[in-house]
């Protein structure tokens, strides 16, 4: 049992595993880097699905050392056991003949479960508690988002929707130019072309800088308090 700080020299090689186990999930969805390969991506699979096996069923034989679960069930019947159940699946799922890079994608999960016992725990703690702290200014301004979307896009359908009704034909249609505009994303695939239409949107553009930045100086500020308060503490 590894009491230091930071991982253990068994987990930091875990978390390399599932680094390459994940890039290699990544890289098999590009056929110019796996034409020809099928067979090494089979044997790298297996064994990466053969040591996250062992290692699932050693946590599994310590876990009543631990006395916060006491038992190897109540440990296997936890969340990240779970999701480390969901991940060893997600290998036999290609035998299967079912689609399996977005299960491999869980993998990113035991990562982050992983890497909150070492050094990156304080920034984590550091996240939750400006999210904590902020939590109302923060949904005060979501809900303040949102107003703003749906007025947008109800002002949109009345403009555009006689003249482009399979773009702004319905409210619903409207929001996804409303959520592009807001975001000062503007794909530019969707565009107004009334007078009226025009102006909704101008006002819907100028007035989104502001609402959409309000959560993001939010957070930088409870980052700034957070991080003076581990100092602190420190």
């Amino acid at each position: 049992m590894h009491d230091g700080p930071g991982l253990s020299r068994v987990n930091t090689w875990i978390v390399a595993l599932i680094c390459v186990s994940i890039l290699l999930g990544v890289f098999e969805t590009e056929p110019a880097l796996t034409d020809g390969l099928g067979p090494l991506y089979a044997v790298a699979h297996l064994a990466f699905f053969v040591v996250f096996l062992a290692e699932y069923i050693a946590r599994l034989y310590a876990a009543p050392l631990n006395p916060r679960y006491g038992a190897s069930w109540r440990y296997a019947l936890t969340f990240s056991s779970l999701v480390d159940l969901v991940v060893l699946l997600s290998f036999l799922a290609p035998v299967l003949g079912l689609e399996a890079t977005l299960l491999r994608m869980f993998r990113a999960a035991r990562l982050v479960r992983l890497a909150r016992l070492g050094r990156y725990s304080l920034a984590m703690q550091m996240i939750s508690q400006a999210v904590f702290q902020r939590r109302y200014e923060l949904g005060v301004s979501v809900v303040a988002a949102f107003g703003l979307m749906l007025l947008s896009s109800t002002a949109l359908y009345l403009a555009e929707r006689d003249i482009q009704p399979e773009n702004f034909g319905s409210i619903p249609r409207a929001m996804w130019w409303s959520v592009a505009t807001l975001t000062t994303v503007g794909y530019g695939d969707i565009v107004p072309v009334t007078p009226l239409g025009r102006i909704c949107a101008a006002f819907t553009a100028i007035t989104g800088i502001g609402f959409i930045a309000l959560p993001t100086g939010i957070l930088a500020g409870a980052f700034s308090e957070a991080l003076q308060n581990i100092r602190k503490k420190s």
